[in-house]
């Protein structure tokens, strides 16, 4: 027996129709039937009469109903007393080089975040998340990172990457035709690249081996425009203003796509932790084509 499933009790006695119950409910007429039914054998009574035409309370349900509508109220100011706490306790998060906008009117009243300044590669975060230096952490992980360290991982923003090329011409570029960079300082750039690795031989991009940490800044539009060939730009984010003398081109066939994880410990319990992973990851919004789109084979998102 649920709580959900004392929630669609009291909604069924309360209309007496399962479609008007289930449109209430936001869920499938046959799903409430079908909860409403097991229910019923978890309590071992029958709480409804039902036939084509009419819904009615059994003696039994007409019993419970009062006392389903109290457990469900005492439920409620628990969960109401524990996001009271979980909003006084703090909540550490990292990041690489993006966050959310809005990051604290989405944990507004659940949370209270303090965000680290000490910003750091994605596979660093991970760790600090792991070995519990913080507590949640938004990066590019693998689903074999989430695994080897025990973590789990929610979706909270996605990037298109695009190419960057010298003069003017701003048109769409084939992935096929476009460079990747790939920085000899693994410690730095290891997230980036096995990323651009792993992009190249699915789409036959070309890898340029660099080792100036070429991948963000000045030195990035230097090496644009020694290539002479549109060059794909990482997601990590910097203050340099883009040159006038190139310009960033959509990148297609396929899209390349970034994405952003909210990572926890799997094992993490404290409701101030979890409450604000829920907050942040709410309602993530992913306006891109799945069958123009790339992602990494070992991304967790791919069925997102």
């Amino acid at each position: 027996m649920e709580l959900r499933q004392l929630r669609y009790f009291v909604a069924v006695a309360e209309e007496l129709n399962f479609g008007r119950a289930a449109t209430r409910l936001h869920i499938a007429g046959p799903s409430l039937s079908q909860q409403i039914k097991s229910l019923e054998r978890d309590l071992g009574v029958r709480l409804f009469e039902r036939d084509r035409r009419t819904v009615t309370l059994t003696a039994l349900g007409e019993t419970l109903l009062p006392q389903t509508r109290a457990l469900l109220e005492q439920a409620d100011a628990l969960r109401r007393t524990a996001r009271g706490f979980a909003a006084s306790e703090p909540v550490r998060l990292g990041y690489v080089s993006w966050r959310p906008p809005d990051l604290a009117e989405r944990v507004s009243g659940v949370a209270q975040l303090l965000v680290d300044a000490w910003v750091m590669p994605s596979h660093t975060q991970a760790a600090r998340v792991a070995d519990g230096s913080i507590d949640l952490a938004i990066c590019w992980v693998r689903a074999t990172d989430l695994a080897e360290q025990e973590l789990s991982g929610r979706l909270i923003g996605v990037d298109r990457l695009f190419a960057v090329s010298a003069g003017g011409d701003e048109s769409a570029v084939r992935a096929a035709d476009a460079a990747i960079l790939v920085d000899a300082d693994t410690e730095a750039w290891a997230s980036w690249n096995i990323y651009a690795v792993e992009f190249a031989r699915a789409t036959g991009a070309s890898v340029v081996q660099i080792g100036d940490g070429g991948i963000t800044g000045p030195a990035f539009y230097d090496h644009v425009r020694r290539l002479r060939r549109p060059v794909i730009s990482s997601p990590k984010r910097d203050a340099t203003p883009v040159p006038k003398d190139v310009a960033r081109r959509p990148v297609i066939d396929p899209i390349p796509l970034w994405t952003w994880a909210l990572v926890v410990r799997g094992d993490e319990e404290r409701p101030a932790v979890l409450a604000a992973a829920e907050a942040l990851t709410r309602d993530v919004n992913l306006d891109f084509d799945p069958a123009a789109s790339w992602l990494p084979a070992d991304d967790p998102f791919h069925q997102a």
